[in-house]
């Protein structure tokens, strides 16, 4: 497993510089888990690193947001979706990057939106803020990419993120957050409150993806996004799929055109 802190890296012999302390490596398939901690506050990880590493070169940095549904402590259930685009070899090849995927804890939030089921309509409602402070979740998460920020194999240049239902949320809020630091970003079955369109719009190139039949997160809020984003002078990509319901992932993270489409985003 690899561990993270914030002040404690040690120097991997052979590589001569500074890297995350490495104890007892787990390898899950050609991810390898891993923990960032600062203080009482950790996050869980997996990290996929480019075949070949070479740590005189730099490397896009690729953060991908899992859902409600795979929240937890096991390290493991944050997988489920989107691993095998960029597990593919033809992707490896091509477009080499670091990726990460970190792990939300059960109770836990990336984003600070409010949820409640209205019984009445039987339908979810989010309230998306404008604004607040971030989640520990989020808190966590911003403190694991500046860790990375910080390696000298990691561009800065090339930073992206991307995440589905809730992880899309916790997209666009982390972009709100912290919109210098990603070349462009993605966001599947989420939604923002419209107000914070302004702050990202022309700072971010954004793809959003849903589901016209999705009951579990409406439409309408990626729908309102794509508005707000173009009324802020934004361009935002936007792909609604007719026949999907709230695993449009399965076809987003399909798209022949998505890596492409990030990667040609330089900031």
């Amino acid at each position: 497993m690899i561990i993270v802190k914030k002040y404690f890296l040690v120097v991997m012999l052979g590589l001569g510089l500074a890297l995350p302390v490495l104890s007892h490596a787990q390898s899950t398939g050609k991810f390898e888990k891993g923990l960032y901690a600062e203080k009482k506050d950790t996050l869980p990880y997996q990290i996929l690193m480019p075949e070949n590493f070479d740590p005189q070169k730099k490397y896009p940095l690729v953060i991908v947001l899992h859902g409600a549904g795979e929240r937890g402590n096991d390290n493991q259930a944050q997988m489920k979706y989107g691993t095998g685009l960029f597990l593919n070899a033809t992707s490896r090849e091509k477009y080499p990057a670091i990726v990460i995927y970190p792990q939300c804890p059960a109770n836990g939030f990336w984003s600070n939106v409010k949820y409640k089921r209205d019984t009445v309509a039987n339908k979810n409602v989010f309230d998306f803020q404008e604004g607040g402070a971030p989640t520990k979740a989020m808190t966590a998460l911003m403190g694991l990419i500046d860790n990375f920020l910080d390696k000298p194999y990691v561009n800065k240049h090339q930073v992206y993120i991307g995440g589905l239902s809730m992880g899309g949320m916790g997209t666009f809020e982390i972009i709100r957050r912290e919109p210098k630091i990603f070349a462009a970003a993605f966001a599947i079955c989420g939604g923002d409150n419209t107000n914070n369109a302004k702050i990202y719009a022309k700072k971010v190139p954004l793809w959003i993806f849903h589901g016209a039949k999705d009951d579990t997160v409406s439409p309408d809020h990626s729908i309102v996004m794509v508005e707000a984003i173009k009324a802020a002078g934004g361009d935002p990509k936007f792909t609604l799929y007719p026949n999907d319901g709230h695993n449009s992932w399965d076809d987003a993270f399909a798209e022949p055109d998505l890596l492409p489409w990030l990667f040609g985003h330089v900031k």
